[in-house]
């Protein structure tokens, strides 16, 4: 009999392959869909007002059910489960590319189907991210989590670009249905999986008393704590603006659908770049906290400063150099969270890292959306993106902070 709980020492495993390629597939679909949805929607109402309520209508179930979902990820099959939610997502927006195909595509059915992709989602990611560290080795989890992300941004790369294209060429409703279809495919590859049992998923259990127990986990491990409640604001700030992007794309003379999808291939092909560089560099832990602290500062001045410009050339190089800082952070983030909470608690503290931090994103989102039908876009957006690059200084004097990030492994103790 295998032995479950000393992973393979390789990391492209059959199981973490299988895992790359229906990510691979489901990513690239979001990305399209995003996308023809956005333009969507600001082209049948005009409004960037109902474009951001959309967006939060798919964000908030999300945010509000992540708790639950983790306490049930945890204790449930999570093959069964990534299958499961792939399958209703395909489900759902299939549904949405026939209704568009065929004509009878309401603004209220895209909300719906914004409801129930939150909701597949919030117990999807938990699902995934918490199944990382039993399917690869504890040495290799800033890889996996490097390669993970890598995916998603490659997805953003080839998305995005195309989107704005094939929106003119095909139209939204063949892109409704080809992100159905991606689903589908994720579901296929997913169905070949081996994810070991979690050591409680046979366990009796009190839903109640596991949801204490993963928000009192959280709160005891400080660092974790304060980086979770910062990255609440920082997530605020940063949702307003990038909620803002597409009304101000579409408005600008010199911009338009096809130069916002090239704008954000750009910016997550910065992404990718940082992400190689954190897939291949290893940052040894002592230098962790100030190489995360510098780059969200750094990605937050980039970032406001390529937003005021009028040419489009300067804007893109500065959203690629932005996107390299900000891939930086996030890998650290994820990483650090992998290696230091125990398997018994990373689908309840996945989750509520979910919510907590996404938590401000449905109102940013409102909010970013009503400012925009009064406010010159370009300058909120501005704001957003300054205000998040002064939110990154106190985590240069947060010792938890500090200790959290340069956890190492071969040193400290999971979860202290």
């Amino acid at each position: 009999m295998e032995n479950t709980s000393e992973p393979k020492k390789r990391l492209w495993s059959m199981n973490f392959f299988l895992l790359w390629q229906g990510q691979l597939v489901s990513t690239l679909g979001d990305s399209i869909y995003e996308i023809a949805l956005t333009f969507w929607i600001l082209y049948e109402t005009g409004s960037p007002g109902l474009m951001g309520a959309l967006l939060a209508a798919t964000l908030l179930p999300k945010v509000l059910i992540s708790p639950f979902a983790g306490v049930i990820v945890d204790r449930t099959d999570r093959r069964k489960m990534i299958l499961l939610m792939d399958f209703i997502r395909g489900v759902c927006i299939v549904f949405v590319g026939i209704a568009a195909i065929f004509g009878f595509l309401e603004v209220w059915m895209a909300f719906v189907a914004g409801i129930i992709l939150g909701i597949c989602a919030a117990f999807f990611n938990p699902a995934v991210t918490s199944t990382i560290p039993d399917i690869v080795p504890s040495s290799q989890i800033v890889q996996a989590s490097a390669n993970l992300s890598m995916l998603r941004a490659i997805s953003q790369i080839i998305g995005p670009s195309s989107g704005g294209v094939l929106y003119h060429l095909v139209g939204p409703p063949i892109l409704f249905l080809c992100n159905g279809i991606s689903y589908i495919v994720s579901f296929f590859f997913s169905f070949f999986m081996k994810i070991p049992k979690s050591t409680s998923q046979d366990q009796q259990y009190n839903f109640w008393q596991d949801m204490k127990d993963g928000f009192a986990y959280v709160w005891k491990m400080r660092g974790l704590r304060d980086l979770i409640i910062l990255a609440g604001f920082l997530n605020f700030f940063a949702t307003i603006s990038i909620v803002l992007l597409a009304p101000m794309f579409k408005n600008a003379v010199n911009l338009g659908e096809v130069k916002y999808g090239i704008a954000m291939a750009i910016f997550t092909l910065g992404m990718l770049a940082g992400m190689i560089f954190t897939s291949v560099y290893r940052i040894k832990p002592e230098n962790k906290s100030m190489v995360l602290t510098v780059s969200g500062l750094l990605s937050g001045i980039v970032f406001a400063t390529a937003v005021m410009m009028n040419h489009f050339i300067l804007m893109a190089i500065l959203l690629f150099i932005g996107g390299i800082f900000n891939a930086i952070v996030n890998v650290l983030i994820e990483s650090t969270i992998q290696l230091t909470v125990t398997q018994e608690m990373r689908g309840k503290v996945s989750s509520l890292k979910g919510t907590l931090t996404m938590g401000l994103a449905p109102l940013a989102m409102f909010l970013g959306g009503i400012l925009g039908e009064f406010f010159p876009i370009k300058y909120i957006v501005f704001s957003g993106f300054m205000a998040t690059t002064v939110l990154f200084i106190p985590l240069f004097f947060l010792k938890s902070f500090k200790a959290f990030i340069q956890y190492n492994p071969e040193k400290h103790k999971i979860g202290a």
